[in-house]
């Protein structure tokens, strides 16, 4: 027998397992620290409710860390009564949407203040586009622009727009928004059904709607689960908003 070879092939064979050893304890310690990254500063009994519910985070998920300072919006709707759907003279290819200088420079002379709103890929459904009035550089949830598309010849014909106008609010403060990690808290622990899976946590405005001139707006946590349904918690006071106030905002 020779020894000498079969020494050397036990020595390469010991690198190789040494090899395939630190590929998987490199994987599992990277896959601790992004899921570490992905769960942000959410508290043990909050991680155990989530496991013992079957709660998680969709794998492009993760819980946010900014914590701005923000004041309520005061604005005004620019029409009262149901947003009509408005057909347009020439449609578009769908693809600008993806485009905002192209978006622009196709619709902007069309749709009024088209600047001002923002385009939400996970807030879009089959055949809508959807697009929310931005307010300091933030979403506001209520407060949306539709575009209708076709998928057969993926051209957009119609859009329905809620306009508003921001009042200026010299009495509203600003304050520090609670991290994202605890406004879920009350979410996970009365709101959020077994096996939920949350898509996105993203911060913008959202409020109560009421049948006066004048509307106000709160900073908040959206939380946008896989299956569609949104959830808003108040960023300063972590209260859950149940209501729909998406359907009442197409009302204007």
């Amino acid at each position: 027998m020779d020894w000498s070879r079969a020494k050397s092939v036990l020595i390469l064979a010991f690198l190789l397992l040494n090899v395939v050893l630190g590929y998987q304890l490199w994987e599992n310690v990277s896959e601790r620290l992004n899921t570490g990254q992905k769960l942000g500063d959410l508290d043990a009994d909050t991680l155990r409710m989530m496991k013992e519910r079957g709660i998680g985070l969709a794998t492009s998920a993760s819980i946010p860390s900014e914590t701005p300072e923000m004041r309520d919006l005061t604005y005004r709707f620019k029409s009262t009564g149901l947003a009509e759907e408005v057909k347009l003279d020439k449609p578009v290819d769908s693809r600008i949407i993806f485009d905002e200088k192209e978006l622009l420079a196709q619709l902007g002379g069309v749709i009024p203040d088209l600047a001002e709103y923002q385009y939400d890929q996970l807030a879009s459904t089959d055949n809508v586009f959807v697009l929310y009035r931005m307010a300091g550089g933030r979403p506001m949830f209520d407060v949306k622009l539709e575009l209708f598309y076709s998928n057969q010849n993926q051209k957009i014909t119609a859009y329905r727009q809620t306009q508003v106008e921001l009042v200026d609010a010299d009495g509203s403060e600003a304050h520090e928004v609670l991290p994202a990690s605890k406004a879920i808290v009350p979410l996970v622990d009365k709101y959020l059904e077994e096996g939920s899976v949350i898509k996105e946590i993203s911060l913008g405005y959202h409020g109560q709607l009421f049948n006066s001139e004048t509307q106000y707006a709160a900073p908040s946590w959206r939380v946008l689960l896989e299956n569609g349904k949104p959830f808003y918690v108040h960023a300063i006071s972590a209260e859950v908003v149940q209501e729909k106030a998406e359907d009442a905002a197409a009302e204007h």
